[in-house]
């Protein structure tokens, strides 16, 4: 479980080098973050739970907490804030590790020139990202019958992009928006641990970004 916070450090290290390196961008960073354990508040699958943006959820499978998390970071951002862009980085499926293995990271966007931009700092970085679909066929998977919205659809088939899909529902149109699911590289084996060690995956990655940024 120590990987489920990979995207969080992501983001975390990606702040602290952005400042480290005195880039003259207004960063904003969100980690959303809960407890993770049983209590008698805990839900249960076939609960409806109200979201930031107000959505209701239908809660399908308990195991699928993250996403729930990030769909609540992602509305209080754009409620709170004015952004140019928005990326999001979660160790979010198996169905990205299913895809691309232990090799890279699944990058969903609604924003072409914001994919390339990124796939540009993925190959400058060397951290490995690629393009998988937003289609709107994916959005039936997440129809309920008792909420706005259930968050996860039960089937082995299109998890990440299903779960991406989930979240856009929550960006309310917002033009620029990036979800990198980073479950398959967010940890890896070394010679020096007898355990995986977490990678820091996506700050090289996303500061690759903000100095090409910063230089157009």
């Amino acid at each position: 479980m120590k990987s489920d916070m990979g995207g969080a450090a992501a983001v975390l290290g990606t702040i602290l080098a952005a400042a480290d390196l005195h880039l003259p961008i207004r960063l904003i960073g969100i980690i959303p973050s809960a407890e993770n354990h049983i209590d008698r508040l805990a839900y249960r699958p076939g609960d409806v739970i109200s979201s930031y943006s107000g959505k209701t959820i239908e809660i399908i499978n308990t195991d699928a907490e993250g996403r729930l998390l990030l769909a609540d970071g992602l509305s209080y951002i754009l409620k709170n804030y004015t952004l140019d862009h928005l990326i999001d980085l979660a160790t979010l499926t198996g169905s990205a590790v299913q895809t691309f293995g232990y090799l890279g990271g699944a990058l969903f966007s609604n924003n072409a020139s914001l994919s390339d931009e990124l796939m540009k700092a993925s190959i400058e970085s060397g951290e490995k990202i690629w393009p998988l679909p937003l289609w709107e066929e994916y959005e039936k998977e997440l129809e309920s019958t008792i909420a706005d919205i259930r968050h996860f659809h039960n089937s082995p088939l299109a998890g990440a992009a299903v779960a991406a899909k989930f979240l856009e529902s929550f960006i309310g149109g917002f033009a620029s928006w990036a979800h990198l699911d980073i479950a398959a590289v967010a940890l890896k084996e070394t010679v020096f641990s007898k355990e995986k060690v977490g990678t820091g995956f996506g700050v090289d990655l996303l500061i690759s970004w903000l100095e090409n940024f910063q230089g157009n």
